[in-house]
């Protein structure tokens, strides 16, 4: 990425008030580290209750998100440029210097406005690290992006490189590289892939069956039926969102509960096992209220089981919604559900494009140890799941211990099972070939994978598995 031409200057700087985009940026960027908030929840809602300008409210949501997103990056140019470990600055201090890094290295804002307005912000709460942020940030507007990216990744191992020049983690590059190839997909794709993490993810609509997605104003997707890419505004000012008949949801995840619908299985109620913050639980709930089928949505979380309450508000008829292990409730109700979403809990490695601090959280070690959470959840789905009735097992990651190895460890235990053809299903929800979707073969099956850089939606894993009649 090169920057953008921008008009150099480099006169002094004068005292200024701080503005208040940045502010809001940083604050939130402070907020990320310090007390775990995600930015997607918290930038919202400041912008809100400032009442921001369109303009400035664009500016905050790109300082956010880019410096998000590229801060393995700038943490390497900083030290480079403070001479010492970025883990021996204040939190606060840090997150001031990393926005002015994204600000002059990869927008069109010139340099004397970048430090200034920057140092500006930390003077304000800290005026005693002002000087060393002014300083930090001049020696980094010597250089451009691209000298700075190549000086930094000057002999370094290959995937230690795109880890710097893509800002992931080195063992998430790694861990998709190898998820590339376990897909059957080439591992030279892994540059797309990553470049797709930090590119902008569009704001989604799910017109809910019952609402025609014309109705909703925007651009139809092109692999959900149900999906319409927001062009501009905010969508909770949108009446269909506020009544509950349509809501902002990725069309991936759109395409798991559409795939779990598209699939045979005989009447009968159903079950979304971990159903929190409730948007495929929605799609089935409405699918579910045209048909006279009643669905019981679980969570283990009492927060997440409430935002499924609130995401199915308007099919509160059709849905009940419990706080509960899936685990538990399986040996409590054995084989009474026909239809079985089981979205478990994993490293969400295929979510990053939306969520850009999760790459800072997550690590290797995560993904060990969800693994026997994600196995017990998918032999719960098998115990609950009533004779010839479908299973929808499905991640937001490509990881290859969260996906292939939970399904085929599960196929090689379980005699009975059949895993079907998850592609042939997904291709008739979508209109498209089912070999864009197609993941490696699960025995007699297969299941299907999503990508950001192939299919411009979230990195969802479906695989379809049929109960014996």
């Amino acid at each position: 990425m090169s920057r953008p031409d921008a008009r150099r200057s480099r006169g002094r700087n004068n005292p200024q008030k701080a503005n208040l985009a940045r502010i809001l940026a940083w604050e939130v960027l402070v907020a990320v580290d310090e007390d775990d908030a995600y930015a997607n929840l918290l930038l919202p809602r400041k912008i809100a209750r400032t009442r921001l300008r369109a303009d400035d409210a664009a500016l905050a949501t790109e300082l956010t998100y880019g410096t998000l997103r590229a801060r393995g990056l700038y943490d390497a140019i900083i030290a480079e440029a403070a001479s010492r470990k970025v883990d021996t600055l204040e939190i606060p201090v840090l997150n001031a210097m990393r926005m002015g890094a994204h600000q002059l290295l990869a927008m069109r804002i010139p340099d004397h406005a970048a430090v200034g307005e920057t140092v500006a912000v930390i003077k304000q709460s800290l005026p005693r690290a002002s000087g060393i942020v002014n300083a930090v940030l001049r020696r980094i507007g010597e250089r451009s992006y691209d000298d700075w990216l190549a000086l930094m990744t000057a002999g370094l191992p290959e995937d230690q490189a795109k880890s710097l020049r893509y800002s992931h983690p080195a063992w998430i590059v790694s861990a998709l590289r190898e998820a590339l190839e376990a897909h059957g997909r080439s591992s030279a794709e892994i540059d797309l892939l990553l470049q797709s993490h930090n590119d902008p993810a569009p704001v989604v609509l799910t017109a809910l069956p019952g609402l025609d997605r014309s109705e909703l104003p925007g651009t139809p997707t092109e692999l959900s039926p149900l999906g319409v890419i927001l062009d501009r505004g905010d969508p909770g000012n949108l009446e269909a969102v506020r009544t509950g008949r349509a809501r902002v949801q990725d069309e991936g995840s759109q395409l798991t509960a559409l795939t779990l619908l598209e699939a045979e299985a005989p009447e009968g109620e159903w079950l979304d096992m971990c159903a929190g913050p409730g948007g495929k639980t929605a799609i089935l709930a409405a699918t579910a209220a045209e048909r006279g089928v009643p669905v019981t949505a679980l969570d283990a979380s009492g927060h997440r089981a409430d935002l499924v309450v609130d995401s199915t508000r308007a099919f509160a008829d059709t849905v009940e919604v419990f706080k509960g292990d899936g685990r538990e409730f399986a040996e409590a109700y054995p084989g009474e559900f026909t239809r079985v979403l089981v979205d478990v809990p994993c490293s969400g490695l295929g979510a990053l494009r939306r969520r850009p601090e999760a790459r800072w959280r997550r690590s290797s070690e995560d993904v060990r140890t969800l693994r026997p959470l994600q196995d017990g959840l998918l032999r719960a789905a098998w115990q609950a799941c009533a004779p010839g009735g479908v299973i929808a097992y499905s991640t937001c990651s490509p990881h290859k211990h969260e996906t292939l190895d939970v399904v085929r460890a599960f196929a090689a235990d379980t005699p009975a099972v059949q895993i079907l053809n998850t592609p042939d299903h997904l291709a008739r929800v979508t209109g498209q070939p089912a070999e864009s979707f197609a993941s490696s073969a699960v025995g007699d099956g297969a299941a299907a994978q999503l990508w950001s850089h192939v299919h411009e939606t979230d990195g969802m894993f479906i695989c379809l598995i049929r109960c014996p009649a």
